[in-house]
């Protein structure tokens, strides 16, 4: 099955009770904007919608839609998900051209975290993805941060990370003081509280009682 290729339809009935009624029937209301075109609602089977947005790589992916005769290549700007249901509400689609730079968020997948934890000490990730801006082409499914030299105190930051080549991170784009903490180490905290206690005490060995 081609997770990333899904049909739609073109949606001429607009408004809350017409998308309840898509709900109800198994379809998922949806729009398409970008690159200079109108935005277009449509509409997609909720089934196959349901068991792609399971896969990671369907959020950082280029999707193509089916709509009618045209295919267009597009990208997940925004999805809501019913608070305790297994539904998908609503989707917004960016239209992807192939010489115009698209800004998207991609997931991290952090490896080598065992040579962090064998050391007992814990693997923080401040950030789960990286904003990345990129012509379409370029854009990667994912981006591998190695934490293997990971140490406490010395936490990886996004001007620490290598893109692929043609990938910039949007926020370092924005200058230093956006050089966010990517991954960290610190120190369990019964660890520590151990460590707080045994300095305490050694700290008052080193006091002389009074005579």
């Amino acid at each position: 099955m081609d997770l990333y290729t899904l049909d739609a339809e073109v949606r001429t009935d607009l408004g809350k009770g017409a998308s309840r009624r898509l709900r109800h029937a198994n379809k998922v209301p949806a729009i398409v904007y970008g690159t200079g075109q109108e935005p277009v609602s449509i509409t997609l089977a909720h089934n196959k919608l349901w068991r792609a947005q399971q896969e990671e790589g369907f959020y950082s992916h280029i999707l193509t839609l089916n709509i009618g005769k045209k295919k267009v290549k597009v990208v997940i700007k925004d999805m809501q998900r019913h608070p305790y249901k297994e539904q998908v509400m609503h989707l917004d689609f960016l239209r992807v051209d192939a010489k115009t730079e698209l800004h998207t968020s991609v997931p991290i997948h952090f490896i080598n975290e065992e040579e962090v934890t064998k050391a007992g000490n814990i693997v923080v990730h401040n950030l789960n993805e990286i904003e990345v801006a990129c012509l379409p082409k370029n854009l990667p499914e994912f981006i591998e941060v190695d934490v293997a030299n990971l140490e406490v105190g010395h936490p990886l930051h996004l001007s620490d990370i290598a893109l692929p080549k043609g990938v910039t991170s949007v926020e370092l784009a924005k200058g230093e003081d956006h050089d966010s903490a990517v991954v960290s180490a610190s120190v369990p905290k019964a660890a520590k509280t151990s460590d707080d206690e045994e300095e305490a005490a050694e700290g008052d060995a080193e006091v002389a009682p009074e005579e």
